[in-house]
């Protein structure tokens, strides 16, 4: 199965060397963006209004989608008709998707789980490069897509969508001069705009942004009020 739009994510926010994650936060957001997107994208889940309907249960033949599948099945069958949130499910899955992703792509011998013990004491899993074909054809594909003017196939869109909603430029871009950033930010804004997706795929990042937004800020105010306080 090809490698999904949340292991692309989780792969671009790996050191290749040390296995460490970078933006972290901004990557679980999007990644959970990223699968929920894939359930739609497969005609498993609609989202509309800002709710969200699993029309069918039928396993895709990915380990990770169906298993996000049956979970936000059970998740959305707790609640009355209707009131399946896309923002709540969101900030669910956030917690776990990242993990998920990465041993999904230990699975796929794309990275190695290495395990550590900071100070001695506090365990930490690493995830350094073991084959780094996949992420040089990604980087590739957003290249020629962001820098070079290339039309994207509707997953480089979700994908460039997702990178652009959290914020995650410098993760497809890192040894791009900060001075084309403001270029490469427009060409993305252009690409997640476009026309390249069904309403409901659309509305699902939607909802990954605004609650990413909501929580930030709300973060945000919290340290402002104890620092002052």
């Amino acid at each position: 199965m090809p490698v999904t739009l949340a292991e692309e994510l989780v792969l671009l926010s790996l050191d290749d060397e040390s296995g460490a994650p970078k933006e972290g936060t901004n990557t679980a957001w999007a990644a959970a963006g990223g699968l929920l997107a894939e359930l739609v994208l497969a005609g498993r889940v609609e989202v509309a209004d800002g709710r969200l309907t699993v029309t069918d249960r039928t396993p895709i033949g990915d380990p990770l989608l169906d298993g996000r599948l049956e979970r936000l099945a059970e998740w959305a069958g707790k609640r009355r008709p209707g009131r399946a949130k896309a923002a709540d499910w969101l900030a669910k899955d956030r917690s776990t998707v990242v993990r998920d992703a990465e041993q999904r792509l230990c699975e796929r011998g794309l990275v190695r789980e290495e395990r550590h013990r900071v100070l001695g004491l506090f365990p930490v899993r690493l995830y350094p490069e073991a084959d780094g074909s996949v992420e040089r054809a990604l980087r590739g594909r957003l290249a020629a897509v962001v820098l070079d003017g290339a039309d994207p196939d509707q997953r480089t869109a979700v994908l460039i969508a997702l990178l652009h909603s959290a914020r995650l430029h410098r993760l497809a871009f890192p040894a791009l001069p900060r001075q084309q950033g403001k270029q490469v930010r427009a060409r993305c804004a252009e690409i997640a705009e476009g026309d390249w997706a069904g309403e409901s795929v659309r509305e699902a990042i939607r909802n990954m942004q605004a609650t990413m937004v909501a929580v930030i800020t709300a973060a945000t105010a919290a340290s402002t009020v104890a620092a002052t306080g």
